[in-house]
């Protein structure tokens, strides 16, 4: 490993200091900058910038352990951290030194300056830079947007899960306390339980809204089990827990739904809020999911009907990626199936905005607003990737999977999807174009 040498790293955003500071402080802000590509995972995070320890476990129980420097510290304008640990087997050198400055009026908001001093290239270090730097701006932006509007708490079910984990902390860094609803025993103050069959109205009298994201995975062969296991964990808890909320006084209660209540083809139609349903398994389920969560008395009410959901940590992206990034990679089928995908960071701003804005109420759909064909999608994770993608997948290897009924409802669905309700209040997408977004997540920005 070569010496150790500096990399800088800077970002200005139109916020004031004092905010953008604060924001790194809060919890959650490790988790929204970890770049979702790395093989890694938070162990801890640092509650205190001047004097804490951070812990990222990687493959085979590596551990890299960073330790905040009290005496670097400066309030309001820098935090460094040092590594402790010896996570690989050559020993690298880290230290990564935050500074904020204030610009002048003329300009105004802050300048961040991520410093790094370590042997590793500056290569290997720009594309988690240039993700973390986008997500800070764009998660300010998201924020600031949202001005005007009261921290609230927040009760989530399903906080554990690939949208829970992304949404809880954008909430935590923007100032919200979030509570996360259990099934186990809780485990501390940010944690209750909650039985799906029966919960307490007692429980959220001192909540302001709740996202309800609970509910067994649609991935899986559609056997009777399956499908009863996919509709009896969405409809009976959605259900109780609306009519809990009503009881409670809950201001907003904001249900995650699908883009399957447009059934499994719909041709080249356009589809937004006001399409009728479609036919088939989990157009049914959707439509009776959506149902009970009207249950209860007066509140305001958001079901998100969610696309695709574009993440490398789940999802169909994190079942492509290592067959695209080898090379292996192309259409599904035909190709000519419609994918309503959505970036996963801009399926957290229509929760948070299904959250802070009034206007909002009934379904919306969280796509992309720009759909693509499969075959387009396909082409686009090949170029992000830097790879070819020439190599079809046969209608017959989702089948084995899924079975027919799985593979026609999931893997083959075609659906022409369009946010039409956010696009009437003028939403802001952090990517409207599929390329862009898979090549933030996967690092080739």
């Amino acid at each position: 490993m070569s010496d150790p040498h500096s990399h800088d790293f800077r970002l200005r955003v139109p916020d004031p200091i004092g905010e953008v500071f604060d924001w790194h402080r809060r919890p959650g802000a490790l988790s929204r900058l970890l770049a979702p590509w790395q093989p890694v995972r938070i162990g801890q995070e640092s509650a205190d910038l001047r004097a804490g320890t951070t812990r990222l476990v990687f493959p085979a129980g590596r551990t890299w352990v960073a330790r905040h420097l009290p005496e670097q510290y400066v309030e309001g304008r820098r935090f460094v951290d040092r590594l402790e640990s010896r996570p690989f087997v050559v020993p690298i050198a880290w230290r990564h030194q935050h500074d904020f400055e204030a610009m002048d009026e003329s300009g105004g908001g802050t300048m961040l300056s991520d410093r790094v001093f370590t042997g590793l290239p500056a290569a290997l270090l720009r594309p988690m830079f240039v993700y973390r730097h986008r997500q800070l701006a764009d998660d300010l932006a998201a924020h600031r947007l949202a001005a005007g509007s009261r921290r609230l708490t927040v009760a989530v079910t399903g906080a554990s899960g690939l949208v829970g984990g992304a949404l809880v902390p954008f909430l935590t860094t923007g100032g919200h306390r979030v509570i996360r609803l259990v099934r186990r025993e809780a485990t501390g103050p940010t944690e209750l339980r909650w039985d799906p069959a029966a919960p307490d109205p007692a429980m959220l009298e001192s909540v302001d809204a709740v996202v309800h994201l609970a509910g067994h995975s649609l991935t899986g062969r559609f056997t009777d089990r399956h499908k009863s296991l996919i509709r009896s964990s969405r409809i009976g808890p959605t259900r109780q827990l609306a009519r809990a909320a009503a009881a409670a006084g809950v201001r907003v209660f904001v249900s995650s739904s699908a883009v399957g209540i447009y059934g499994a083809d719909r041709g080249d139609e356009l589809l937004g809020e006001d399409s009728p349903p479609g036919d088939g398994f989990l157009a049914g389920v959707v439509r009776d999911w959506e149902r009970a969560a009207r249950e209860g008395g007066p509140m305001r009410r958001v079901q998100v009907r969610t696309g695709i959901v574009q993440s490398p940590r789940g999802g169909a992206l994190r079942l492509q990626r290592p067959l695209f990034a080898a090379g292996l990679g192309g259409r599904l089928g035909s190709g000519e199936q419609w994918l309503p995908w959505i970036a996963i960071d801009d399926l957290v701003d229509v929760f948070h905005r299904a959250l802070v804005d009034p206007r909002l109420s009934g379904p919306v759909n969280a796509v992309a607003p720009h759909p693509v064909r499969q075959r387009e999608y396909a082409a686009a994770l090949g170029r992000a990737l830097h790879r070819p993608a020439l190599v079809p997948t046969p209608a017959l290897g989702p089948t084995l999977l899924l079975g027919a009924e799985g593979s026609r409802e999931l893997a083959s669905a075609s659906q022409r999807v369009v946010p039409a309700r956010l696009q009437e209040l003028g939403h802001r997408f952090r990517f409207g174009h599929v390329e862009p977004a898979l090549r933030h997540l996967l690092g080739t920005a």
